[in-house]
């Protein structure tokens, strides 16, 4: 009967802590006035009360044993928070690459930009197509693009480690596609030389691209006549006339790709089913929001599956830390708890007071893991391949609110475990037995 009830708790904790990670902050909201409804509307609730208000009130004679809990569940969420920082960031970074106003058009069946190829007649057609908006003159705003690798040497680097650029070859429209674009220092380029524009986080990761400098880009010399901010992946980029790129690597008269701006946000569907229709291309399109989003989700699965893994590591190591505290302050509160019972407490209050002590114990120390990690990490820069790109992609953590609020779930979760087992043992220890345990 000791083994079924025992592996009952187990499942009944695995279904608890299953329901608690899928439960939405309105959810948990709701579960903390209920419990507070209780505690102060029944006599169980009172009871619960006084038995937690005693045991809280030692926590400072207990301030060691009690630190275990609070710095092992700190350190948990605050690693856990920072790992998925990464994901929220570089998902928030190719996220901010697109809108529903703009539109990617590539070869069919093209994943990525690097293993797309439209002719100069592809361009042409995709320039006449219905839905597209148009400038002063009446010119289509297209941005035909090649896309190309550079090896670049890393600031802070050692003399001869070089990293992978992305140089993006444009038209004359790609400012007007990426209006947020924004040449915060020098000026644009001129259509026909050999004249690059940086990213603000290209000009942060690699070294010799301030405004002025020359470097080598297939064989040949080109100067850096600008800088812009855009506050998407487009930063991480070096941009130069398409025309020059293709002739300077070698790839005729083609481009990877179209970004074209719509005449409204309602047009991709006539402009979709337009290129589908016309029977000289065998392109696909996508708005540039859906674009960019895809090409996030696997780094972003990638990397919050890291973040879980290591953070679920650290939550067993925590666990064990509370159940040792716990189980050490049960023993010690032995009689006190037996003492209780044989005057009429109930053993639900008694479960509860213990948990809801390890519970605060637990909130505690996901707030500083939470404060830490926003502290250290939020804005904290980092980089690595862009997926589907040939370059490295500069982003910033971002440690949001739904990060913190998921590390004070796993904080919470990591204490209810913690305490339930002693609390159980607690509550359903014979009180006989209790009364002669020191």
């Amino acid at each position: 009967m000791k083994f079924l009830k025992n592996l009952g708790l187990v499942l009944l904790t695995i279904l608890i802590i299953v329901a608690w990670v899928l439960l939405p902050w309105q959810g948990a909201a709701a579960v903390a006035v209920l419990l507070a409804l209780w505690l102060f509307l029944f006599r169980s609730g009172a009871q619960t009360r006084s038995v937690a208000s005693v045991g809280i009130s030692t926590l400072s004679q207990r301030i060691g044993s009690s630190a275990v809990i609070v710095v092992g569940i700190a350190g948990v969420v605050g690693v856990l928070v920072a790992l998925l920082a990464m994901a929220e960031g570089y998902a928030q970074t190719l996220r901010n690459s697109g809108s529903l106003d703009t539109a990617i058009v590539m070869r069919g069946a093209s994943a990525a930009e690097v293993t797309s190829s439209l002719s100069r007649e592809d361009v042409v057609q995709i320039e006449q197509t219905p839905g597209i908006a148009r400038n002063d003159r009446g010119e289509p705003v297209v941005s035909a693009e090649t896309v190309v690798a550079a090896n670049l040497p890393v600031k802070g680097a050692k003399a001869d480690e070089e990293g992978s650029a992305q140089v993006r070859g444009v038209s004359a429209a790609a400012f007007a596609v990426r209006p947020h674009m924004q040449i915060v220092d020098g000026r644009m380029f001129q259509p026909g030389l050999r004249e690059l524009v940086v990213g603000k986080g290209a000009a942060r990761q690699f070294a010799g691209l301030s405004v002025g400098a020359t470097l080598k880009l297939g064989n040949q010399p080109w100067t850096v006549v600008g800088i812009f901010a855009s506050g998407d992946a487009m930063e991480s980029e070096l941009w130069a006339d398409a025309n020059v790129v293709n002739d300077t690597y070698q790839r005729g008269s083609g481009r990877n790709s179209a970004t074209v701006k719509l005449a409204s946000q309602g047009a991709f569907k006539e402009f979709k089913a337009a290129l589908e229709g016309n029977p000289q291309l065998k392109v696909t399109a996508s708005t540039t929001l859906d674009f960019f989003a895809k090409q996030s989700e696997q780094m972003t699965k990638m990397l919050r599956i890291i973040g879980i893994t290591v953070g679920a590591i650290m939550a067993v190591g925590a666990v064990f830390g509370a159940l040792n505290t716990m189980f050490a302050a049960v023993a010690t509160r032995a009689r006190e708890i037996a003492t209780l019972r044989a005057i009429g407490f109930r053993g639900l209050p008694v479960v509860v007071a213990v948990m809801l002590e390890t519970t605060l114990l637990a909130l505690l120390g996901g707030l500083i893991g939470g404060v830490v990690a926003w502290l250290l990490f939020n804005g904290f820069e980092a980089s690595t391949m862009g997926a589907g790109a040939v370059g490295k992609l500069s982003f910033n953590l971002a440690v949001s609110p739904g990060l913190l609020w998921e590390g004070i779930k796993w904080a919470l979760a990591i204490g209810f475990v913690g305490g339930l087992f002693p609390a159980v043992r607690a509550a359903s220890l014979p009180v006989t037995t209790a009364l002669r345990e020191l």
